[in-house]
């Protein structure tokens, strides 16, 4: 097991990391960005599925999720469509035009570290993929576990008023 500076450090790279996150989101077109950009990729890998499951994946309020499911079916790029199993829900899947969309958009993002990432060697590349992959499989789906209950307040005990 790794040494407690070893973890302290692992939490300074990601903290660092936002910058990384930051770069890959200014190169995102004007009209997509990061927020409507995850929720494309998320149907586009996983496939078609409720707003409940998207807003889970995305570990976000249903509201901040609907926000970006608005905006991509305005432009055309996700559809809702009535859930055969439940007709008050909606079916969210990527449309031609999101699926043209989302190339787009990989293809500018892998550009952009085909660009950063040139000195690196295939191994190194390979190293990377493979420790954030572990590193991804080591916290789980973490974003469908519940969080942790916030502590109990403490509670005033009232004595009931004398007659």
């Amino acid at each position: 097991m790794a040494e407690s500076a070893q973890y302290e450090e692992l939490v300074r790279q990601f903290s660092a990391f936002g910058a990384v996150k930051r770069e890959m989101n200014r190169i995102m077109p004007a009209d997509c960005h990061g927020g409507s950009a995850s929720v494309l990729a998320l149907l586009g890998r996983h496939g078609d599925m409720r707003m409940s499951r998207l807003a889970e994946l995305l570990s976000v309020d249903m509201s901040v999720t609907s926000r970006h499911v608005t905006h991509l079916a305005e432009r055309g790029w996700i559809e809702r469509s009535p859930d055969p199993a439940d007709k008050r829900s909606r079916i969210l899947r990527v449309t031609p035009a999101g699926r043209e969309r989302l190339d787009e958009l990989f293809r500018r993002t892998t550009e952009l570290l085909a660009e950063r990432l040139g000195d690196w060697s295939d191994e190194e590349v390979g190293r990377l993929i493979q420790l954030m992959a572990r590193l991804r499989d080591s916290f789980g789906d973490c974003r469908t576990v519940p969080r942790p209950a916030p502590p109990a307040r403490a509670e005033t005990t009232r004595t009931p008023a004398s007659t």
